[in-house]
C-alpha cells in the first residue's frame, strides 16, 4: 500500500490517497460494468476513462472526519445527499424540457422526503455514510422501477402498484428492458456517489440521543411535507407526477391517497340492514320488454355543451342531430367528477355506480383502487348471459385498461390495432370509424347473442392548439377568436355527424337496441375563454357556477317505443341504473339502492351534490336531513365495496357467477 498525504485540515478532517492492489481489481470490475453500459446505450467513449479515473480516485481516498463534530457532518451529508438524490431522480425520469416544469417549492418537498428516508435509516445504522448510501440506492431503485414501468405501460409507478407486483413480475419477461444514455449517466454517477460517500464515516457514541433527535427531525419533516402538500393531487397520467410534483413526492402522495378511512357509522350491522332492505330481484323497478335489447354505451371523449357555462355564438349549429333527438329518448345533463382530464374516473362511475365523491381529490381509480373482482354493469350483464365487449381506439395500456377490462369481466377488448388507422382526424381515430367498428361487431353477433358494448371514443381528445393538414374547421366562434375553441367546436360538429350515422343505422335494425351516450368531461380550453362565458373565468365561482364546468350532456335512446323524458340533472354514477331500467332488466341490489337514492339526491360528484331542498348545489359535508342519510348510506356501501375485502357484501357486490 502506498500512502500519499493529500490534505490536512487541523482538527477538522484529514484526506489521504492510499493506493491498494484491491482497488485495481475493483476498478477492473467497474470498468467492465461501465463498458457493458457503453455497449448497451452508446454514451460518448470519453466518459469511460473519466469514470475510471474518478472511481479509482474515490476508492483510494482515506478521509478522517473530526469525531468532535458528528452532527455537523451528518447535517452536511444528509442535506447534500437529499439535494443530489432529488435532482438525480428527476434527471433520470425527465428530459430537460419537462425538468424545468417542476417548481422549486415541489423540489424542496422532494428533498425533505429524501431526508425522511435518510433519517429513518440512520436510526438503525448509526452510520451516516452508510445511511446515505442505503437511502440513495433505495430511492434510485424506486426511480429505476418507475423508469421501466413508464416505458412499458405509459403511466408512473405509484404505491398502489405494489398490490399487483407479483403480476408485474410474472409478465416482466415479455418486455425488453432498454436503457438510454441518460439512464447510463445516472448509473455511473450513482456508482461514483456510493464509492465516495462510503469513505465518510460518522457515528454517534450516544445512540439513544441520536435516535431521538433523528426521530424528531423525521416527524417534523413528515408533518411539514404533509401540511404543504395537503391540497396537492397525486398525478398518474403519463409523467405528470414527475414534472408537476417531483417523482418522490408524487409517490409519497400516492401512499397518502391509498388509505381511505371507514365512514362514520360503518359496521357489519349497517351493511346487514341495507341487505335486508334490498335483497329482492329488482323487477319492480323496470317496465317489461318483449326482448332484452342489445346495449351500446358510448362515452364520447371531451364531448360537452359549453352553453351550460354561458352563451356564445357560432357560425353554424354545432349539434343539429343531437338537438333533434326526442322520440324514445331520455335526455339531459349529468355531473361528471372530472374536468379536462382523467377520463377513466367517468368510465368507472358509469360502470360501477360508485362515486368519486368519497375518494381523495385527484384519484384515478383504475390505477389506485381497482380490485380484481369489481362489480359493475359488465359483471351484472355477463351473469344474465350478455356478451360484453370493450372498444377503445387507442393504446391498451392507457390508464391500465389492458388489466382493468379483463377484471371487469369483458369477454372481448378492442384497442387501436383493431381499427383502421388511416381514418384519422388530427391524430386520433375518427368517431365515424369508431362507430363503424361497433356496427361491424353488432352485425357479427349470433342470432341468440345478447350484446353489451362499452365504447370510449378518442376523436375529440385535447389539445386543440396544433394545426393539422387532415382537419378543416367548419365551425367557429362569432365575435371571439380563440383558436383552440374553434378547433374544439368543429370537432363536436364532426361528432354530431358521426352520431347521426350511428343512430340512423340502428333505427333500421329490427331487434331491440338501446344506446347510451354521454361525455366523459368538458374539454380543457384556454382560460381566457371562460370569462366570456360566465363573467368570472375559472376561479371565484359559486357552487352552482363550478358545477357547470362538470356538466356533460347524455341521452338514452331506443330503437323501439319507450317513454321520452327530459332530465334536468343527474350524474354519471346513476346512468347505468337508468340504462338497466330502460332496458327492462331487473335491477341488482346496488342499482336498486341507487334508483331509490336518486329520488332524493338526483346528482352527486366529486365537488358536491344537487340538493332538492335547497334548489342548488351543496358540499357533501353540508348535507342534512334525508339527503345526508342517503349520502351516508351510499358512502357506507361504497366503502364496503372497495375497501372491506373480508366483509364485502355478496348481496350488493356479487362478481361473476363462474368465479364463485
Amino acid at each position: 500500500m502506498i500512502v500519499t498525504p493529500c490534505a490536512n485540515f487541523e482538527g477538522f478532517m484529514k484526506i489521504r490517497i492510499c493506493f491498494e492492489k484491491e482497488n485495481l481489481i475493483r476498478l477492473a470490475v467497474a470498468l467492465v460494468f461501465a463498458g457493458v453500459l457503453l455497449f448497451l446505450t452508446g454514451y460518448p467513449v470519453w466518459v469511460l476513462p473519466c469514470f475510471g479515473v474518478l472511481y479509482f480516485l474515490f476508492k483510494s481516498l482515506k478521509i478522517d472526519l473530526s469525531k468532535k463534530l458528528p452532527w455537523l457532518w451528518t447535517i452536511l451529508m444528509f442535506a447534500g445527499s437529499s439535494i443530489f438524490t432529488t435532482y438525480h431522480v428527476q434527471y433520470l425520469l425527465l428530459d430537460a424540457e419537462l425538468r424545468q416544469k417542476t417548481s422549486d417549492t415541489k423540489l424542496f418537498l422532494n428533498m425533505l422526503c429524501c431526508l425522511v428516508v435518510f433519517l429513518l435509516i440512520q436510526i438503525f445504522t448509526n452510520n451516516t455514510g452508510l445511511s446515505c448510501m442505503i437511502g440513495h440506492i433505495f430511492l434510485m431503485s424506486m426511480a429505476g422501477i418507475n423508469y421501466f414501468v413508464y416505458l412499458f405501460r405509459g403511466n408512473e409507478f405509484i404505491f398502489s402498484d405494489l398490490k399487483s407486483i407479483s403480476t408485474g413480475l410474472s409478465v416482466a419477461g415479455n418486455y425488453e428492458f432498454v436503457l438510454d444514455v441518460r439512464a447510463a449517466y445516472v448509473v455511473l454517477i450513482s456508482t461514483l456517489y456510493v464509492a465516495f460517500i462510503r469513505k465518510l464515516h460518522v457515528s454517534f457514541q450516544n445512540r439513544i440521543l441520536m435516535a431521538v433527535l433523528c426521530g424528531m427531525g423525521l416527524i417534523f419533516c413528515s408533518v411539514y411535507v404533509g401540511m404543504k402538500s395537503e391540497k396537492v393531487n397525486t398525478e398518474t397520467w403519463e409523467q405528470k407526477g414527475s414534472y408537476r410534483n417531483g417523482y418522490i413526492l408524487n409517490f409519497v402522495l400516492s401512499i397518502r391517497d391509498s388509505f381511505v378511512r371507514a365512514p362514520e357509522g360503518y359496521s357489519k350491522d349497517a351493511i346487514k340492514a341495507l341487505e335486508e332492505q334490498y335483497s329482492g330481484d329488482g323487477s319492480s323497478y323496470v317496465e317489461k320488454v318483449e326482448k332484452e335489447p342489445a346495449i351500446i354505451v358510448i362515452m364520447s371523449e371531451s364531448y360537452a355543451d359549453l352553453s351550460v357555462i354561458g352563451d356564445f355564438k357560432t357560425n353554424i349549429e354545432l349539434t343539429p342531430f343531437y338537438n333533434s333527438l326526442k322520440e324514445n329518448t331520455i335526455k339531459g345533463y349529468a355531473l361528471s367528477s372530472v374536468f379536462g382530464a382523467k377520463t377513466p374516473n367517468s368510465e368507472w362511475e358509469f360502470m360501477t355506480g360508485n362515486s368519486m365523491a368519497f375518494l381523495p381529490s385527484g384519484s384515478v381509480v383504475y390505477q389506485q383502487y381497482i380490485t380484481d373482482t369489481p362489480t359493475s354493469i359488465v359483471s351484472n350483464l355477463k351473469n344474465i348471459g350478455y356478451t360484453c365487449v370493450a372498444m377503445h381506439p387507442y393504446y391498451e395500456t392507457g390508464w391500465s385498461r389492458n388489466t382493468v377490462y379483463p377484471d371487469m369481466g369483458f369477454d372481448e377488448t378492442h384497442f387501436i390495432d383493431d381499427f383502421d388507422q388511416t381514418k384519422i382526424l388530427r391524430k386520433y381515430v375518427t368517431d365515424q370509424e369508431f362507430y363503424e367498428k361497433i356496427i361491424e361487431r353488432y352485425e357479427s353477433k349470433s342470432a341468440k347473442e345478447n350484446l353489451f358494448i362499452m365504447g370510449i371514443s378518442m376523436q375529440n381528445h385535447g389539445g386543440y392548439t396544433e394545426e393539422y393538414p387532415n382537419f378543416h374547421e367548419e365551425a367557429r366562434l362569432l365575435g371571439l377568436n380563440f383558436a383552440d375553441v374553434n378547433q374544439y367546436v368543429s370537432l363536436i360538429h364532426e361528432s354530431d355527424a358521426a352520431l347521426e350515422y350511428l343512430i340512423s343505422y340502428f333505427e333500421s335494425v329490427e331487434e331491440p337496441v338501446e344506446i347510451v351516450f354521454f361525455g366523459d368531461h368538458q374539454p380543457s380550453l384556454t382560460s381566457r375563454f371562460y370569462p366570456y362565458l360566465n363573467g368570472k373565468g375559472l376561479s371565484g365561482l359559486t357552487e352552482d357556477e363550478l358545477e357547470n364546468l362538470y356538466t356533460v350532456p347524455f341521452f338514452i335512446w331506443t330503437n323501439y317505443e319507450s317513454e321520452s323524458k327530459q332530465v334536468e340533472i343527474t350524474s354519471l354514477n346513476y346512468l347505468s341504473t337508468l340504462a338497466l331500467e330502460r332496458a327492462g332488466i331487473a335491477l341488482p341490489a346496488y342499482n336498486q339502492f341507487l334508483a331509490d337514492m336518486m329520488e332524493s339526491v338526483p346528482a352527486i360528484n366529486s365537488r358536491g351534490y344537487y340538493s332538492l331542498t335547497k334548489g342548488g348545489y351543496k358540499h357533501i359535508e353540508d348535507a342534512d336531513g334525508e339527503e345526508a342519510e342517503w349520502i351516508k348510506k351510499y358512502q357506507i356501501l361504497q366503502y364496503n365495496n372497495m375497501f372491506d375485502r373480508k366483509g364485502q357484501s355478496d348481496v350488493f357486490f356479487p362478481y361473476l357467477n363462474e368465479e364463485k
